[in-house]
């Protein structure tokens, strides 16, 4: 299943602002992303780091927005 994705997004129109965070996080953290898409060649370790990072991520703006405050990233 080499280039696909088996993971499906519950709300579909989010697409677009995960990938937006994801490349946001890899600046933040020096990684370069490929230009063409293909992830075969980065170490595990990285995209690790990078998917640990979007979860954090994910998990501070759904407790801010549970709690009442504005999110602030």
């Amino acid at each position: 299943m080499a280039g696909q994705s088996r993971n499906t997004l519950v709300v579909p129109q989010a697409r677009m602002a995960l990938e937006q965070l994801k490349f946001e996080i890899a600046q933040e953290l020096g990684i370069q992303l490929p230009q063409d898409g293909y992830y075969g060649n980065m170490t595990t370790r990285d995209v690790g780091t990078i998917g640990g990072n979007i979860t954090r991520r994910l998990v501070q703006l759904a407790e801010q927005q549970l709690s009442g405050q504005s999110a602030r990233f």
